[in-house]
């Protein structure tokens, strides 16, 4: 299986000619070379996590290919979508696909709380989408961790990498960070992921590992 970084919170990800697609949001700027997509997540509402565009470019070129989302988000998408919850399951064309979570981290106590699911990849690969959602009993192989947000303290993304304990791990979700910031965040995440005797990767939009 192969994850390729996008732009801040966007992952593509590939295993036997076929393509899913994770959080095709505002600050992802070009998915034109996507091919075979079965499959779209969208952890949650946020228009950094998705965008009316990408989605309805996905829906015409790749017809049929289904979009998991939260209910929030279904209800404003502008192509039909499937509504999932934490401990749901379904399957994508080559991809099997567990939900985890159910609510965005805390922004601010005058800022609602909204759904957000994370999602588990063939038992292998794990993004929480906006939240610190561990998914129990898992042995992660590759993490997806968020590096720097509005509601992200760098000292409970760490606890997070630490509860999770993966193999390899890379950041996202770094589009408010500065080149300083980010270089930060990633020295402290690389290491929570050594504690557990993992790997981090310090991936770049357009970087790729293979799982």
């Amino acid at each position: 299986m192969r994850v390729t970084k996008h732009e801040h919170a966007c992952l593509v990800i590939e295993q036997d000619g076929e393509t899913l697609v994770v959080d095709p949001g505002g600050f992802t700027s070009d998915l034109d070379d996507l091919e075979n997509v079965v499959g779209v997540v969208v952890t949650h509402e946020h228009p950094d996590h998705w965008t009316p565009a990408h989605l309805s470019s996905i829906a015409e070129r790749f017809p049929g290919a289904p979009i998991y989302t939260t209910r929030a988000t279904a209800a404003t998408a502008p192509v039909d979508a499937t509504v999932v919850a934490a401990g749901d399951r379904a399957q994508a064309g080559a991809f099997r696909l567990r939900f985890f979570g159910g609510t965005h981290n805390e922004i601010h106590s005058s800022i609602p709380l909204v759904d957000n699911v994370g999602v588990l990849v063939n038992d292998a690969l794990y993004y929480p989408g906006d939240s610190y959602a561990v998914p129990e009993g898992v042995e992660v192989s590759l993490l997806a961790a968020p590096i720097g947000a509005p509601w992200l303290k760098i000292g409970e993304a760490m606890d997070f990498v630490l509860a999770v304990a993966p193999r390899q791990s890379f950041g996202t979700h770094e589009g408010t960070l500065s080149p300083a910031g980010l270089a930060m965040h990633r020295e402290r995440l690389s290491w929570a992921t050594a504690q557990g005797g993992g790997a981090f990767h310090a991936l770049d939009a357009g970087d790729a590992i293979e799982i």
